[in-house]
């Protein structure tokens, strides 16, 4: 691994950026391609914050071999292929996936050095107005001094009042990717995407897992009729739901964890108890430390900092990522780098919150962008609706993937994409069309219209945007 720059007592730069996670690196690397000088700063010992770490790349490496885990169990008889019985080398899957992360992290590092930024390792503080204090862990004190500053310290785990952590019992996600032994029973507190993915990943390895869940739906924010779908595919998956249900505490014992549980609208308690309970009810911006009060900046009554176009109104002060406003997504804290710094760069930047697409990396995937149903009714827009089931498209068909449908939303008077909402398989991957239909303005017959390859799981999306104005042609 490539070692950090080394900190002399002072150093200046055009920009530092504090926070190494995915709007920090970004940033960075752009800086450097802009001709500006560059300073990242970050206190773990390796680059790539959550994300990269003990969030979205790690989640995946398991999702992905516990997909095929099943698949080698369900379906390789159905398809003519005759194996032993698979099972599951729990360490070595962990070891697969510390691997995929360390070559994640060495090609950041890779990047820095092409694009001269600079990593300095340490806790950045902000001491006064285009001033930053880097601690290392010898406790050694750097000073370094730019025009511009980026925030990009990212978020971590919200706790859950009555429930503290308890190493191996009650964890957060960071602890259920890197369980030691498959749980018997697993309790997830949180029906968001962290605790639906890892969730599935325990399931499919053998855990009974049962989800809790405060609201009466699925995956926060999503359309409410593929919310329904969803929860019901999990459901058929083995997983348990108990949905407007709150934990008022929680206790720990030798042989497990006992959960308290009341209904969210009032009523008896009831007690629940697992091996292992995962707390994955969102996350919080991280600014612990951080030295806002120097420069005179305040957060809004969540934690997170108020921006103006990524500017927080303090000369030379900038903010990215999950530490302010927008979906808390690795995705859209790139988006605010690149913008922050071409800004800063005397360029234009902006970024669209609306076109920033969302994915639960589940079996199906579920992914969307835009406005919902509910979004749209509540604000009396007229809208058109065009639905296309994945049991009728061909390639899933032929992959026995038929589960889930894609739902297009368009205005009723000018056509134009205002919603499209996918259940399926490689939903992810799917989305992009729509945003980019979406990006220029485009309609439903845009997409209608365009030439998709047979067969294709996207020809789904054609399909249902062929159906906003009826004329679905292969259901």
């Amino acid at each position: 691994m490539a070692d950090a720059a080394p900190a002399p007592a002072t150093a200046s730069y055009d920009v530092v950026v504090i926070g190494g996670g995915p709007g920090g690196y970004n940033a960075a690397i752009r800086a450097g391609q802009l001709g500006l000088s560059v300073a990242c700063v970050e206190k773990n010992p390796t680059l790539g914050g959550t994300c990269l770490n003990v969030g979205c790349m790690p989640s995946k490496a398991l999702l992905h071999a516990s997909e095929l885990f099943e698949v080698a169990n369900k379906e390789f008889g159905t398809l003519g292929i005759e194996v032993g019985t698979p099972k599951v080398n729990l360490p070595q899957m962990m070891k697969q996936k510390a691997d995929s992360v360390g070559q994640l992290t060495k090609g950041i590092e890779f990047l820095f050095k092409k694009n001269k930024a600079d990593w300095i390792k340490g806790t950045g503080k902000i001491v006064g107005t285009g001033k930053v204090e880097v601690t290392a862990a010898d406790g050694t004190v750097t000073t370094l001094t730019a025009k511009d500053i980026v925030i990009a310290t990212g978020s971590e785990p919200t706790p859950l009042p009555g429930v503290d952590f308890v190493e191996g019992k009650i964890i957060d996600s960071t602890g259920a990717l890197s369980l030691p032994a498959i749980p018997k029973k697993l309790i997830v507190i949180g029906a968001g995407v962290i605790g639906l993915e890892l969730g599935s990943v325990w399931r499919r390895l053998g855990a009974e897992v049962t989800v809790v869940e405060f609201l009466d739906k699925v995956g926060a924010g999503m359309d409410a009729e593929v919310a329904t779908a969803f929860q019901r595919g999990l459901t058929k998956q083995g997983m348990t739901f108990k949905m407007g249900t709150k934990v008022t505490s929680a206790k720990a014992a030798k042989d497990g964890v006992v959960l308290t549980l009341e209904p969210a609208a009032g009523g008896a308690a009831e007690t629940l108890t697992g091996d292992v309970v995962l707390v994955a009810i969102g996350r919080r911006p991280y600014t612990a430390g951080l030295g806002l009060e120097s420069v005179g900046i305040e957060t809004d009554k969540r934690g997170f900092l108020v921006n103006d176009h990524l500017k927080t109104g303090k000369d030379g002060i900038w903010v990215i990522g999950d530490v302010t406003h927008g979906p808390m997504l690795a995705h859209k804290a790139e988006e605010d780098a690149v913008a922050a710094i071409e800004r800063i760069a005397g360029k234009a930047g902006h970024v669209d919150y609306d076109l920033v697409p969302s994915v639960i990396y589940t079996g199906p995937e579920v992914a969307w962008v835009g406005k919902t149903e509910e979004q749209l009714k509540a604000a009396g827009v007229a809208f058109k609706k065009g639905k296309f089931p994945f049991s009728a498209n061909s390639r899933a068909k032929i992959n026995h993937e038929t589960e889930g449908f894609v739902k297009v939303l368009a205005d009723s008077t000018t056509d134009k994409v205002l919603g499209v909402h996918i259940y399926g398989p490689q939903a992810g991957e799917m989305i992009h069309e729509a945003c980019i239909a979406m990006a220029f303005g485009g309609s439903s017959e845009d997409i209608a219209r365009t030439c998709h390859a047979h067969p294709t799981r996207s020809e789904a999306v054609r399909q249902a945007a062929m159906g906003v104005e009826g004329w679905t042609m292969q259901a």
